[in-house]
Order: structure tokens, then sequence, then C-alpha cells
């Protein structure tokens, strides 16, 4: 029997329509914005770290400018290999003009000491090389992978981005993560739907030191959640203890007795001596949860 639709549904359904439409149509102008000021540098550097939001940049910059787009992916102990491949495998695929260079943020004492403004001295140190190459080369501008969702964040790096005169392209378009994601879905980019991700220094509490030690114990562990299925998961560093964080709707896998086993089994080798699940799950800067991030100041470094 075929349904009658109501009056009602048909007003519905041409809102909807609509709306859709009005979607559609400002996702395109943002990304036309995006294009558009691309093309006004003229020539960038990409701070292109393999994530969704630094790939879809480097992505589109290497549309507009092709090699006058130079994607530049930043190495050092607090960067996961498994993230240094994904940058690798993206830039061969797409046919980015890519280099990698060393970063030395961990020879510097204030990124060691690990306070709450860690991330600035680490994005100092990157936009310090970063700039230094687009003179170099001359290219016109260093730009980054921050978006429109980012801008009320708790990101200390911003700052130095800041002093060094980066632009954030994707923010300036208004782009948020959502249409990021979109748009990067249209441009078959692998990472479109990847969790969030970060430095694997943002895995150890704030005042705790850095060491190369911990960061490959982290990515060591880490690595064994990613083999077992996990996605989106972070293993938080408290010296003998790994508190694992996973996904709500994962969260219950851990409990499978072969996989259980395996966590337990695997993570000890690593040198863990206890290991916890946090019940909580999985969210974005959980470190950052006994900052008051009101009080927080930083202190301007000079650039050499």
């Amino acid at each position: 029997m075929r349904r009658v639709m109501h009056p009602i549904d048909h007003v519905a359904g041409r809102i909807d329509e609509r709306q859709s439409n009005h979607l559609e149509r400002t996702v395109a102008w943002k990304e036309a914005k995006l294009h558009q000021i691309l093309s006004e540098l003229g020539s960038v550097i990409v701070a292109f770290s393999g994530g969704v939001d630094s790939a879809y940049l480097a992505y589109v910059a290497t549309q507009r400018l092709g090699s006058d787009a130079l994607c530049v992916t930043a190495d050092s102990p607090s960067y996961a290999d498994r993230h240094r491949q994904t940058a690798l495998h993206l830039a061969t695929t797409f046919g980015f003009h890519h280099e990698i260079i060393q970063t030395a943020e961990m020879e510097r004492p204030e990124y060691r000491a690990n306070a709450a403004d860690r991330c600035y001295h680490c994005k100092h140190e990157l936009f310090t090389q970063l700039t230094a190459l687009a003179r170099a080369r001359g290219v016109a501008a260093v730009v980054d992978g921050n978006n429109a969702d980012d801008r009320g964040d708790y990101r200390p790096g911003r700052q130095a981005a800041r002093e060094f005169g980066v632009r954030s392209t994707l923010d300036e378009a208004d782009l948020t993560k959502a249409e990021i994601r979109e748009l990067s879905r249209r441009a078959r980019l692998p990472v479109w739907d990847e969790p969030a991700s970060a430095c694997l220094s943002s895995r150890i509490p704030y005042h705790h030191e850095v060491t190369p030690e911990k960061l490959r114990m982290i990515e060591q562990a880490e690595a064994v959640l990613h083999r077992l299925g996990f996605r989106g998961c972070r293993v938080r560093h408290h010296d003998v203890v790994a508190r694992l964080e996973l996904m709500e709707d994962q969260i219950g896998l851990a409990f499978g007795p072969e996989t259980r086993r395996s966590l337990v089994r695997e993570l000890k080798a690593i040198g863990y001596q206890y290991i916890s699940l946090d019940l909580q799950g999985y969210r974005a800067g959980s470190l950052n949860e006994g900052l008051n991030i009101q009080k927080i100041e930083f202190r301007k470094q000079k650039t050499e």
C-alpha cells in the first residue's frame, strides 16, 4: 500500500533540502577561499605531520601551487614512526613535494621540563627551522594545519606560530574539523577519518621530564594497541603504570580474555609494571584536566 505523504512532510523535506544546499554552498565557498589564500601567497612551506588537517592542506596547496608548495615533515623522538610512514605514503601517493627535517626540541631544557607550555617550545623549534628554510628557499610563507575549531582550545603552540608569522590558512578560510574531514573524504585522502593525533610527549604528565626512554616505551605500547585493533587510543605514561585510554565503543574489547592477556604480557615486556584501563575512555588533552588554563602565562622566547 502506497503511503500518502502528509503536507507537513513535504514542507520538512523542502527545509532539509534547503539546509543541505546551504551547507554545501558554505563548504564550497570556504574551500574556494582556501584556494584563493594559497594562490595569493604564491609559494608556501606546509608543516606536514600526516594528520588529517595538514594532509588536506598539503593536498590543496599542491593542487594550487604545484612544486611551489613544499611539504615538510619534522622528525624527532616525539614523532611516532606510524605517523612518519603515513606522511611518506601520502606524499608518494598524491605527489607532494616533500622533505623531512630533524628537529631538536629534546635539546631544549624547557621542553624536557614538560611544563604546561611544552608545546610552545616544540613549535618554537619547528618554526625556527621552517622559517629559516623559507628564507633560504625564497618561499613566501609557512602555513600550518590549525583549523577554525582550534580557536578556543588550549594550544600553546599557537603563540609560537604568531611570533614567527606562520599562517593558519584553514582557520583563515573558517574551515572546521568536520568540514576538513568531509573534503578530505571527497579527495580520497585515506586519513580523512583517522582519529586526532598528537606528539608522544603529550602522554607524559606535566612536570615529569620528557626523556627518549619514556617516548620509546609509549610508542611501543601504542603500537601494541594498534596491532590489537584499537583506534584513537592513548597510553598515558605514569612511570611504572600504563594508563590506557580507549574509545568508548572499544573499552569492552579490552576485557576479552585473549586481548587482556596480550595487553598485560606485551606492555609488561616493554617495561610497565602495572596496566590500568581508564574507564572515562579516550579524551583529547586529558592531562590538561588538572590545569588552571587562565593562570598559565607563556614566556616569550627571543628568536635567534
